[in-house]
């Protein structure tokens, strides 16, 4: 008990005392989950929609890989960043390998699968009617489509915080594709590691207890706004 005590007035002043190295890490985790869940959006979201909407030859089969995407292992994802930008890689000449560029990409890849998957289980569920409706009254397809996807506004919202969520707590992939480098690509699951094998427990749980904080803080957000934009009523299909 004591050791959680101790960890938890350590959290407190590791935010209250504005330690850089720690407000280093804590902001470059922020940038680095942030881009890779935006990156994840662009990648997924266009994917969940087109498959939820469509019919096509083999969709059952995306599906599925969508599905498998939700259990993809963070340390395969990483190997297969590291293999690209390696010196020896397609993309070697980039020269990403251990910067925070890397880590966005590999975050952007293991966000993807759950954007696409719980906005494709929006735009299901929103009734087929609603387009056909849209069609009556006027509307063009792609208006009709607008109003379609406003219905699913909240299960897409979702997806950017599951995506968020499945990244802000990563460490097998930042870690093989970033390196822990001191000021450079230390974030905030890898400076928990590192203080572990150190043996400061105190110091690595309360890293711990910053990072559950800060994942907090982000969703109260993020589901602030989206309840928000609930309340105002955003949806004007035909306007």
């Amino acid at each position: 008990m004591d050791v959680f005590l101790e960890s938890l007035r350590e959290a407190g002043r590791l935010l209250v005392s504005g330690d850089g190295y720690v407000w280093q890490i804590l902001l470059l985790s922020l940038r680095v989950s942030g881009a890779g869940v935006l990156l994840g959006l662009l990648i997924g979201l266009p994917i969940g929609i087109a498959v939820g909407l469509l019919r096509f030859p083999g969709r059952g089969l995306v599906i599925s890989l969508i599905h498998t995407g939700f259990a993809l292992p963070p340390v395969v994802v990483g190997l297969f960043v590291y293999m690209v930008f390696s010196r020896s890689g397609p993309a070697g000449h980039l020269e990403l390998l251990f910067t925070p560029a890397a880590m966005i990409i590999a975050q952007a890849l293991l966000a993807a699968p759950y954007v696409a998957g719980i906005s494709m289980a929006a735009v299901q569920a929103v009734p087929p009617d609603v387009r056909l409706q849209a069609r009556g009254l006027g509307a063009s397809p792609a208006r009709a489509l607008r109003t379609h996807l406003a219905e699913a506004r909240l299960g897409i919202f979702a997806a950017v915080v599951a995506g968020f969520g499945a990244v802000i707590s990563e460490v097998g992939a930042v870690m093989m594709v970033g390196g822990n480098i001191a000021g450079e690509t230390r974030v905030m699951t890898t400076a928990i590691v590192l203080e572990t094998r150190r043996g400061n427990f105190a110091t690595a749980l309360a890293f711990g207890l910053v990072l559950l904080f800060l994942a907090f803080v982000v969703n109260a957000l993020l589901t602030r706004a989206q309840q928000a934009r609930t309340r105002a009523g955003v949806h004007r299909p035909f306007a």
